[in-house]
């Protein structure tokens, strides 16, 4: 199974990406933005888990419990499966995933540096 990919293997791929992005040949430029697309992604699900493990915390903090599934309120149906999430207001994974990554500090490979 392959390592997965950490924070300096992901600069690389940007990296790539952004470098593709720029080639004059279409399938070269179209691979670049593909890259790029992936590590947005990437960084949006990283926001999503980092998210919703800040709720949980908060939910162990005030002592709730998380939701059992299948369990029956009075006036709710039992459910089999999760509800689906509440999308992220994209402005707030903006937000986390900047607010990441100045957590982290600048890198070397950041030509501001």
């Amino acid at each position: 199974m392959a390592d997965r990919l950490d924070e300096e293997r992901l600069e690389i791929l940007r990296t790539w990406g952004a470098g593709l992005s720029a080639s004059g040949r279409d399938e070269l430029r179209a691979a670049g933005k593909a890259i790029v697309m992936l590590i947005e992604e990437i960084d949006r699900l990283q926001a999503d888990v980092w998210m919703a493990r800040e709720v949980a915390s908060t939910r162990k903090a005030v002592g709730e419990s998380e939701p059992k599934w299948g369990a029956t309120l009075e006036s709710e149906p039992a459910t089999e499966t999760p509800p689906e999430p509440i999308p992220m207001d994209a402005a707030d994974a903006l937000t986390v995933s900047l607010s990441e990554r100045i957590a982290r500090g600048r890198t070397q490979s950041d030509p501001t540096s």
